[in-house]
């Protein structure tokens, strides 16, 4: 098969395929809204490392008349992942491209685009609730004794938690764009889950869907409301560990009421603080290779019957405090009020 590379179209055409499949398809990545980010420039090895400073100890003591403390010398911690490779491609033959009404090549990009994103979302969701800071509903003691929708005491005991470890709130997130810029947020922690839980967390005390914010045009991309100190954020990308709770006849299990025999899902739900984990964002001029091809004679084919549309990216992501993010397990209501 005869393909082009990124540097077989110009950069000005790279560039634009690049934004293409982003456009369509970044309006489903929450997480890459939170993250530290560390973006991937040419050349690098194949690991990215991100570091965090760590708070001096307090300095209760009092001075001495004259004479000046002693340094304090500043600690780190580093966190390192290895990046890995995702892409696919698309073949599209002379026919499709001759005969049919719709531009085909066009619509593949933007498809693959929404393909691109849905990919690194679901890698960097497997990577980061993999967390050793769990809280299961209800205060039960296992995700195989989980058996209740999320709860406001849940949440009590996250913040607690958040607090208790220094944990600050988000006032800043990546914005949705080609190039890596910030905006803005109000000051929250967010919670991050799949919107099978919609109706439970609506159905939390105190809970304020995004109609009633003060500016309800600030609410993010999938964020449904907030209950106290934590905003919802919700997308079907992040799936359930299927069949993992308590048997009953409450919850869901695999998109179905559950019989009195038959382990219910257990969802998590992503609790985040500021710079809780860490990604290579899909944006910038590196992060995702487009190529784009039109039906070409070459010797492999020769009556230039075939032509591609594809996509590369390097990507890796890690928790970079685990105390900075809580992983509340639930279950979820199968036939809400």
């Amino acid at each position: 098969m005869s393909t082009n590379t990124y540097g077989d179209i110009s950069t000005r055409t790279a560039a634009k395929a690049a934004k293409k499949l982003l456009n369509r398809g970044q309006h489903l990545m929450v997480l890459e809204r939170f993250g530290q980010t560390d973006p991937l420039g040419k050349n690098k090895t194949d690991s990215v490392k991100w570091r965090r400073y760590e708070s001096l100890a307090r300095a209760t003591a009092p001075l001495a008349e004259g004479v000046a403390p002693t340094g304090k010398r500043l600690t780190y911690t580093d966190v390192q992942a290895t990046l890995e490779q995702y892409g696919d491609v698309v073949e599209i033959t002379d026919k499709i491209i001759d005969t049919h009404e719709d531009p085909v090549l066009s619509a593949a990009t933007e498809i693959m685009g929404e393909q691109a994103a849905e990919t690194v979302e679901v890698v960097r969701f497997n990577s980061i609730k993999g967390g050793s800071n769990v809280f299961y509903a209800a205060g039960v003691a296992s995700r195989t004794l989980v058996n209740s929708a999320v709860t406001n005491g849940d949440l009590k005991r996250i913040y607690r938690s958040f607090k208790r470890n220094k944990a600050r709130e988000i006032t800043q997130i990546i914005k949705a764009s080609a190039m890596i810029s910030t905006e803005p947020v109000g000051m929250a922690f967010f919670s991050l889950g799949h919107t099978d839980l919609d109706a439970d967390i609506r159905n939390l005390t105190g809970f304020v869907p995004v109609e009633q914010y003060s500016n309800s045009m600030n609410a993010l991309p999938g964020e449904i409301g907030k209950v106290e100190n934590f905003r919802f954020v919700l997308t079907a990308l992040f799936d359930s560990w299927a069949a993992a709770g308590v048997a009953g006849t409450d919850f869901l299990s695999s998109g179905a009421t559950v019989s009195a025999s038959t382990a219910c899902d257990v969802y998590p739900i992503l609790c985040i603080a500021r710079d809780a984990y860490g990604i290579v964002p899909l944006q910038g001029a590196n992060a995702i290779v487009p190529a784009v091809a039109n039906p070409t004679v070459s010797v492999a084919d020769p009556l230039a019957q075939k032509g591609i549309v594809s996509w590369k990216t390097y990507q890796a992501a890690a928790i970079l405090n685990e105390t900075w993010i809580g992983r509340l397990e639930v279950a979820a209501t199968a036939n809400p009020a």
